[in-house]
């Protein structure tokens, strides 16, 4: 049984499948596919392990099709003695070129995290064509929600392939928080150590998707500017981008204010621990709106649109955009009535209840034919 991840979500979605599996009888090997290879044994390294092989992709002009068949024939190298099946998570080239792989090589895929739908090819892109054409060949759909399931549904896919577990980050941020990771930053520990005493309110703003650079990141750094004029009480955690533009984008806006800390980009104990401390949450991330309202946090998501529209539909999300306008008034309307802010997360989690890798693990047993009947559905 092969589990692989080219990235950090991926790694830490299916980090709690590894336990489960084992729990299920089933033996799980874990690969890193040489997409972010840094970030993923970074990741691992936060559930006490490591992948059992890493390959390596050579890449020079950082392009999709480059990264598309260097991935391609390393996993066909890797599976000339196929796995029982594979599993992948998501929507990354990674996940589109290892079940690609493996249908051909007529290895069962199982989809972790299936379903997904913004029902625009454009946004995010390449994610939303990738998901869709997984979704052709996987054997086994583990959908997240039952929204997540219905898409399926609407897409022909067998209603018997399909199983709602709830998403698996909800079991990865209970089991990382739990842990209450100390913080090496100063700064960072410094404006959690405040919010967590509650002397100041933080705000955790990550913007990283290609779609919000430029513009559009201008605008959300101009929001969060004027909130920390208007809020002397706010500090902000704003993790950047790697690449250098948006770092300098960032800088341009918020370097030097005595309120905003700029870090690289955070290890995963470190990010859930500010989530946690946060009052409020700004992102363009997926796991954000996923993981926020574990911790009563409110997201303000700076998308067009989402493919998670149950944290929206359960009001703990806001659908944004990127007008620094909107943002700026929403925020501020959320920061000066903590009964509306409590409203929004008085639902608890849509995404899951902590027991998503246990329903995984059943499901994909049950599809191997070790278990006689599917676990109990997720929200069902």
């Amino acid at each position: 049984m092969h589990l692989i991840a080219g990235t950090r979500p991926e790694a830490i979605k299916l980090a709690p499948l590894v336990p489960a599996l084992r729990d299920a009888g089933l033996e799980p090997f874990f690969v890193a596919s040489g997409q972010h290879p840094t970030m993923v044994h970074q990741a691992l390294a936060s559930f006490g392990m490591r992948p059992d092989v890493s390959l390596e992709v050579v890449r020079s002009t950082g392009t999709q099709p480059e990264l598309m068949a260097g991935l391609t024939l390393a996993l066909e190298r890797l599976w000339a003695s196929p796995p029982d099946a594979v599993v992948v998570q998501g929507d990354t080239t990674t996940v589109l070129a290892a079940a690609m792989v493996a249908f051909w090589a007529k290895i069962p895929v199982v989809h972790l995290e299936a379903g997904l739908r913004s029902h625009d090819l454009a946004a995010p892109f390449p994610e939303e064509g990738n998901r869709r054409l997984v979704g052709q060949v996987a054997s086994l759909h583990l959908a997240p929600t039952p929204a997540a399931r219905d898409n399926l549904l609407r897409e022909n896919i067998d209603t018997s392939d399909v199983l709602v577990t709830g998403n698996t980050v909800v079991d990865a941020v209970l089991e990382i928080s739990s842990q209450n990771h100390a913080i090496e930053d100063p700064t960072v520990a410094a404006f959690v150590a405040r919010a967590e005493a509650r002397t100041r309110r933080l705000l955790l703003v990550t913007v990283h998707r290609r779609e919000s650079w430029g513009a559009p990141l201008d605008r959300v750094l101009g929001a969060v500017r004027r909130l920390l004029d208007a809020y002397p009480d706010v500090e902000v955690v704003l993790p950047t981008h790697p690449n250098p533009a948006v770092g300098q984008q960032v800088h341009a806006a918020l370097g030097g204010h005595p309120r905003a800390c700029i870090t690289p980009p955070l290890d995963y104990p470190v990010l859930v621990r500010v989530l946690a401390a946060a009052t409020l949450a700004l992102s363009d991330s997926g796991g954000i709106q996923e993981e926020a309202p574990t911790f009563g946090v409110p997201v303000l998501v700076l998308r067009e649109v989402t493919e998670r529209m149950e944290a929206v539909d359960y009001g703990c999300a806001r659908l944004m955009g990127t007008d620094a306008d909107a943002i700026t008034a929403m925020a501020a309307r959320l920061l000066d009535d903590p009964a509306e802010r409590a409203a929004m997360v008085s639902l608890g989690n849509p995404f899951g209840d902590g027991k998503a890798a246990e329903r995984s693990a059943a499901g994909i047993a049950w599809m191997l034919g070790e278990l006689s009947s599917p676990p109990v559905e997720f929200g069902i």
